[in-house]
């Protein structure tokens, strides 16, 4: 008696990205630069993330072929969250130098 296995669809399609949020994007303000510095290190983490979630979706249904590419998926996003983190404590800190200047 032979049994056949069937493939699990991949599911990637229902993970929120960011082409699935809705884009709402107003005119910048002169000086924004730190928010669209901000902005690019969020999208930066939430893509690694969203690779993340798809590697191990991959390799929990026995689709992956390298399962080193989730290590490396890891890794990434490990790398920019301590980047994001990085970057969030020096703007706190400059912020808190600037707010102790009395002018």
């Amino acid at each position: 008696m032979s049994m056949e296995f069937q493939r699990i669809a991949p599911l990637w399609e229902t993970f929120p990205t960011r082409e699935a949020q809705p884009v709402q994007k107003e005119k910048a303000a002169e000086g924004s630069v730190f928010a669209d510095v901000f902005q690019a290190l969020v999208d930066n983490v939430r893509e690694s993330e969203d690779d993340v979630a798809k590697q191990e979706y991959l390799l929990a249904t026995g689709q992956m072929d390298n399962p080193a590419t989730l290590s490396m998926a890891l890794y990434k996003a490990e790398v920019a969250t301590q980047l994001f983190v990085q970057v969030r404590e020096k703007a706190l800190n400059a912020y808190s130098e600037l707010s102790r200047i009395s002018l």
